[in-house]
């Protein structure tokens, strides 16, 4: 397995992305193997990018384009293997029967770029809750899962349930704590939240189940530095015997 960053939260703590090559020394002098995903404007500005990710001796899971045809053309020429599921309107507000349509859509233009398309399961999304996800990955048989385990844990499912499961439907995982309470929910660093989650147990079921693709730890509290954040999640993971 590789240990990365999702750093939306780098950029709510920073304002926005001013600087990649600064940011990725900095994950890099931390032990961080990558991010994500590339945000790219062009397809000169794709290749760019991934130049720079492997001149430092970093990697990406995945690239974003200007639209949803470009990410996926794009992530298919620089090598990777999947992309996130963006099947139009992704609210609440989307019929379940509609969005499993357009995600089989999706699903089948991935496939025939040898990607797969994942889900990110997300709150306040159409697909938020356990039940909700078991029956899209049911009803789009083709998608992939990048699993965020602290939604998941949110809405009262198991990760390590989960992962059991679906394993061969994995195409990346998100870490992330939170504490939860009556009024919401705020992201904590790994080992610090309420919702009962080992994550050092989370990896060793990820590997037990064969998976060796990406975990990417993903710092989302607006009031603490994320890379601080993110660095005691590593530390944890490593006082286990991972990614040392």
């Amino acid at each position: 397995m590789k240990i990365g960053i999702a750093d939306y939260g780098f950029n709510v703590w920073d304002g926005g992305l001013y600087d990649i090559e600064e940011r990725l020394v900095k994950l890099k002098s931390r032990g961080f193997q990558g991010i994500e995903r590339i945000e790219a404007i062009s397809p000169s500005d794709a290749l760019h990018k991934s130049l720079l990710y492997r001149r430092l001796g970093m990697d990406f899971g995945t690239c974003r384009g200007p639209s949803v045809q470009a990410g996926i053309e794009w992530t298919c020429a620089l090598g990777k293997d999947y992309v996130w599921l963006a099947p139009g309107d992704m609210t609440r507000e989307t019929p379940p029967e509609i969005f499993y349509r357009r995600a089989n859509i999706m699903v089948a233009t991935g496939k025939k770029h040898g990607l797969k398309v994942g889900l990110h399961n997300h709150l306040r999304q159409v697909v938020e809750s356990p039940a909700e996800l078991h029956a899209f990955l049911k009803n789009v048989p083709g998608a992939s899962s990048i699993l965020d385990t602290a939604h998941l844990a949110l809405c009262g499912g198991d990760p390590i349930e989960f992962i059991g499961k679906y394993a061969n439907r994995l195409c990346a995982v998100h870490f992330k704590d939170a504490i939860k309470s009556e009024t919401g929910h705020i992201s904590q660093p790994l080992g610090q939240g309420n919702l009962g989650l080992d994550h050092c147990e989370i990896a060793e079921a990820l590997i037990k189940s064969g998976y060796d693709g990406w975990i990417f730890i993903e710092p989302e509290n607006p009031n603490c530095n994320p890379l601080d954040d993110a660095g005691i999640g590593l530390d944890l993971l490593r006082s286990a015997g991972f990614f040392n």
